[in-house]
């Protein structure tokens, strides 16, 4: 047995459309043939009374032939009220009535009867009209028969040739649709076909755009941006990875080196060698750290980058108290609070970045300043050291990223300050940019005021 799940969507959508066809189609052969026989009764009972009409004209005015002169398919008889047979068509009977009594009785003018024709001659059914005529003394009765055998034959024809033709039709429609469909969802066998070759590595990750704008064109075009987006979350993942792997490399070398020395040096000065094996793993610590922020911060804004609530921060005390870290650094400190609201914190840790990296390229003066400009608070970094050229100020935001003069790994940084800054300062609603300084760099970080 197949099951429904087995059936390919072409062949479930065939069988969907030409189940729904075919009972269309049986309802509106049911509907024509009953309309049909509908209106050819109709026909017949408008004939049968003209004509019993036309007989009781001719009898009020005295003037009716004998025989009654009617269409060949009807029978005239006019009775009586003792139901004797006064004049006839020229196929009637003479001698008995077409209805009988209690058929006549309580039957009025216009109205309709259906006998079997074999009463009066006939194959198949008849259907009899009664009007009135004559004076009101001695009234009369006009009986016409109208024979329905050649109606009934013809909505025979009609319910035969519908049987024959429905299932031809049907299956002519099938066809045509199997076809139809086939080729509607060719494009989407083209996908299926892409997506394989893509999973099995035969080709580049992309899928074929079918030419028609409709919506397999614009699946099609979602799938292109998805899998891009994925192929470029698998480079950056890579590079983040081979990165990584190279900036803890150089810590990691330092000390087994150093270790390595020190066990073929007899008179090794351990405190001293503790103290630089400290810093490195110090150095070690802080990358560590950067790089787990990072890592979250490619959850596209799920990861726990800021692990404390945000709340209101005065923003001038919060860089006094980093600045004390560095005394070489000027701050003015501002006369009123500069509040925002955010994470302490991480606050603090875009500040000491900052502060960081122009004390590393500085050469004499580091000066820091918090002002309000609108609705925003700036606090602004400016160094006099070799600066950033114009091309490359977008570029050092990027992770890992050293520029080939003064600012380079010798100089202790492993490329990722900026690259942090950036990304805390976007989770609290700000920008940062850089300019010159004149010579130096300028670093100007914009944080929305508290409201």
């Amino acid at each position: 047995m197949v099951r429904p799940r087995e059936i390919s969507l072409r062949a479930r959508l065939v069988l969907v459309s030409i189940a729904a066809l075919t009972l269309g189609l049986a309802a509106g052969g049911v509907l024509l043939v009953g309309v049909l026989n509908f209106a050819l009764l109709r026909a017949v009972n408008s004939e049968a009374v003209t004509t019993a009409q036309g007989v009781a004209k001719l009898i009020d005015q005295d003037s009716l032939a004998e025989p009654i002169v009617a269409n060949p398919a009807m029978q005239v008889q006019v009775i009586d009220s003792q139901d004797r047979v006064l004049a006839i068509s020229a196929n009637a009977d003479r001698l008995v009535p077409m209805l009988h009594d209690d058929e006549l009785r309580g039957l009025t003018d216009g109205a309709v009867r259906e006998i079997p024709g074999s009463r009066i001659g006939l194959d198949g059914e008849a259907r009899v009209v009664m009007v009135t005529a004559g004076p009101p003394t001695a009234p009369l009765r006009v009986l016409v028969a109208r024979d329905t055998s050649d109606l009934s034959q013809g909505v025979r024809i009609l319910r035969l040739a519908l049987l024959v033709a429905f299932p031809l039709l049907v299956g002519l429609l099938a066809t045509v649709l199997w076809r139809v469909l086939g080729a509607a969802l060719h494009p989407v066998d083209a996908l299926r076909a892409g997506a394989e070759e893509i999973t099995g590595g035969g080709r580049a990750g992309r899928l074929p755009v079918p030419e028609s704008r409709d919506e397999i064109h614009r699946l099609a075009v979602t799938l292109n941006g998805m899998l891009h987006r994925l192929e470029s979350a698998r480079i950056r993942q890579r590079a983040f990875v081979a990165d990584a792997a190279h900036e803890l490399r150089s810590p990691l070398t330092n000390m087994r080196t150093e270790l390595e020395v020190s066990q073929r040096l007899p008179d090794t000065d351990w405190q001293a060698l503790s103290t630089d094996l400290l810093t490195d793993v110090e150095r070690l610590t802080r990358l560590v750290d950067d790089l787990l922020l990072l890592a979250r911060s490619d959850d596209g804004g799920t990861g726990r980058v800021i692990s404390a609530p945000f709340r209101s921060v005065d923003l001038g005390a919060l860089v006094g108290t980093v600045t004390d870290r560095y005394p070489s650094v000027s701050y003015l400190r501002p006369a009123a609070p500069m509040e925002v609201t955010g994470e302490p914190d991480a606050l603090g840790r875009v500040v000491a970045n900052l502060l960081d990296n122009a004390v590393r390229h500085a050469k004499s003066r580091v000066q820091v300043t918090v002002s309000a400009q609108g609705s925003h608070r700036v606090i602004t970094v400016t160094d006099d050291g070799p600066g950033i050229p114009d091309a490359d100020r977008e570029r050092v935001f990027d992770r890992f990223t050293r520029l080939d003069d003064a600012r380079a790994r010798d100089a202790g940084g492993s490329g990722l300050g900026l690259a942090i800054v950036r990304e805390l300062v976007r989770r609290h609603g700000g920008t940062v940019t850089l300019s010159d300084a004149g010579p130096g760099l300028r670093v100007d970080v914009r944080l929305p005021a508290l409201r």
